[in-house]
């Protein structure tokens, strides 16, 4: 049975679905969207048949749209009602949330420099490793600290082209082979969010021509939800290293993600990797 919560969540999504109609028809007039104005308003703002012809659907369907009624709803048609009402991104990821709809993924942006904001952050998390990657695992942009403890060169370009071609990564990772059916179980789960995009499938032709491990696992076709990842790492020079990964997608830049590493407690990282960055002349010795 239903408790009383779950059982008003309709309900409450629908009220909510009218008042954001209702509210972004009132912030514009008919000008605004160029039609004409049609003489004295009761109410400011576009009025329902208005926002149904600009959106190319019935008066009766938007109306009951706007009313919260429990009506089927697609994908185009949201759009349609969010460009008559000039939602902007985010207004129309709201749309289809109160509709019900998963929103349409947002499209990956040009590759674009680094902002010095989130360079401060990479380093200011020196010397932790810590980098930033895009929707196809790309790197973006790579702290000294990662350089250093996971062995990321200038030829590494991609996290996972990485972990399945280069030599000294996988010499230091201490579960190699354990943790590799869930790297490949994560990218895949990441593609299938963007079934259009031939990014994808390039990366892992590419991969299947020259690793055997990854043409092995990717015909299983498994499926893993971004989880929380604890690497272990067989430095040579300070020996283990264990740390935990945090994945914090950055809203400004669509498809990006900041990945930082914290030394695990209770596993003497911390120690360890001060004394190699020290070494490094990346911090100072204590």
């Amino acid at each position: 049975m239903a408790s009383p919560a779950s059982a008003s969540a309709p309900g409450r999504r629908h009220e909510e679905l009218r008042d954001f109609l209702r509210t972004r028809r009132a912030r514009l007039a008919p000008a605004d969207v160029g039609m004409p104005d049609g003489g004295r308003r009761r109410t400011p703002g576009l009025r329902r048949e208005e926002v149904a012809v600009l959106a190319g659907v019935g008066v009766s369907w938007y109306t009951w749209l706007e009313q919260g009624r429990d009506i089927k709803v697609s994908g185009d048609v949201l759009d349609a009602v969010a460009r008559a009402l000039r939602l902007d991104r985010a207004e129309r990821e709201h749309l289809y949330l109160l509709a019900g709809l998963n929103p349409p993924q947002a499209e990956a942006g040009p590759a674009v420099p680094i902002t010095p904001e989130l360079r401060r952050i990479l380093d200011a998390w020196s010397p932790r490793p810590a980098y930033v990657r895009d929707r196809h695992w790309n790197f973006v942009a790579i702290n000294d600290a990662a350089r250093e403890v996971f062995g990321y060169g200038d030829v590494d370009h991609n996290c996972l082209v990485t972990f399945f071609t280069n030599v000294r990564y996988r010499s230091v990772h201490a579960h190699w082979v354990a943790a590799a059916p869930g790297v490949v179980a994560r990218f895949r789960a990441d593609a299938a969010r963007f079934p259009d995009d031939p990014e994808f499938a390039r990366i892992v032709d590419d991969l299947l021509a020259v690793s055997s491990e990854f043409a092995e696992l990717w015909p299983r076709h498994e499926v893993s939800a971004p989880a929380q990842a604890v690497k272990a790492i067989r430095h040579p020079e300070v020996g283990e290293l264990v740390f935990e990964g945090t994945l914090l997608p950055l809203a400004d830049r669509p498809g990006q993600l900041l990945v930082l590493n914290n030394p695990r407690p209770g596993t003497g990282t911390q120690e360890r990797l001060e004394a190699l960055m020290a070494r490094r002349g990346l911090i100072a010795a204590n």
